[in-house]
């Protein structure tokens, strides 16, 4: 059984570990390349390198990272089990740990189809399970009162910058879409409120709205952009003038960190608000089924994890719980102890004379 190196954390002692190659591989050959091509979405692409990259710092012992290098003939199920292992240890999150090994067992499959592993070798290292636990989703619920003090603080900016902030508020709240799909959305996409989500995730594509305020901030926003055919999202320079290319979904995640403190609101991140849309829709008694295709969810389930209600509904029944606490401010006066007699003493002889 292949060792852990307590001494750095749960890393592969480098002896033990998966070598690298030593030459590069043809791209047709190289089964951690083959896997990636196969997969439709750029944005589902780069969740899956990230995982795969993970795995080649555990499997190599740190060698590299990078999946690509991995002598991926050399796997063994060892190797996967001892990386599960290490992520564990690690305290990585159960969905993380999944998904690593996820991709781990479909690049373990591309090198079966490219015969450079056995049938064996493949079915004892896709036979490693995953991990099962509960967590509560990431992120936070951002409230009616802390959107309106962002988009008072895009109006009151008064400035281009101000305009594309608010209407980024718009995409990713008021139509629940993820930041990679704000940045994908072309002028071209949005018609009278009406936004045409080409580039979704998994590369599947979908039509939401924007509610009357949401609109209005995007047509602001387009009035100030222009009607020149490309991103509808552009970055904005500090002199106002607006650059004709798309913003990156880094470049999303930055401005809202900046919006955020200059609105004297708690942090957020942009998926916060797409959590937001769904709860507030839900919390409205809108149906969940309208709201998993709104937001582009393929398993209800996942609709259902940003679902504020079940926990309201666990708040009221705590509270038909009567704890009897009052702090000691609100306790009743307590007759004074005689002088001379302890307090024990005093307590007994009311007991006596009950």
């Amino acid at each position: 059984m292949i060792g852990i190196d307590r001494s750095t954390r749960g890393v592969l002692a480098p002896p033990e570990a998966v070598p690298i190659v030593a030459a590069p591989i043809p791209p047709d050959r190289n089964p951690a390349l083959v896997y990636l091509a196969g997969k439709d979405s750029a944005v589902g692409r780069r969740g899956l390198q990230s995982s795969l990259d993970r795995a080649a710092r555990i499997l190599t012992g740190g060698l590299t990272g990078k999946g690509r290098t991995v002598n991926w003939a050399e796997v063994r199920y060892q190797h996967v089990a001892a990386m599960r292992a290490v992520l564990i240890e690690q305290g990585a999150s159960p969905a993380t740990i999944n998904h690593t090994l996820a991709v781990v067992r479909g690049v373990v499959r591309e090198a079966w189809r490219l015969d450079l592993i056995d049938s064996q070798v493949k079915e004892r290292i896709c036979d490693i399970k995953g991990v099962q636990a509960g967590r509560l989703p990431a992120g936070r619920h951002v409230d009616a009162g802390e959107m309106r003090h962002l988009f008072d603080y895009c109006v009151r900016e008064d400035t281009p910058g101000g305009a594309r902030d608010a209407a980024i508020l718009a995409l990713l709240y008021g139509c629940g879409l993820r930041r990679s799909e704000a940045v994908a959305l072309q002028l071209a996409d949005y018609d009278e409120g009406k936004v045409t989500v080409r580039h979704g995730k998994g590369n599947k594509e979908r039509i939401v709205y924007c509610p009357a305020g949401g609109k209005a901030a995007v047509d602001a926003w387009i009035g100030r952009r222009g009607s020149w055919p490309g991103a509808l999202l552009c970055p904005v320079t500090k002199g106002g003038r607006v650059r004709q290319r798309g913003m990156t979904a880094q470049a999303v995640m930055l401005r809202l960190r900046v919006l955020a403190e200059r609105a004297k609101v708690t942090r957020l991140a942009p998926h916060d608000l797409r959590r937001s849309f769904v709860g507030e829709l839900l919390d409205a008694g809108a149906d969940i089924s309208s709201v998993q295709k709104l937001a582009g969810h393929s398993n209800v389930a996942t609709t259902q994890r940003y679902d504020r209600r079940p926990e309201a509904a666990k708040r009221r029944t705590a509270e038909m719980l009567h704890v009897p606490f009052s702090p000691p401010d609100e306790q009743p006066a307590r007759t004074p102890v005689p002088s001379g007699q302890n307090e024990d003493e005093s307590v007994s002889s009311e007991a006596e004379s009950e």
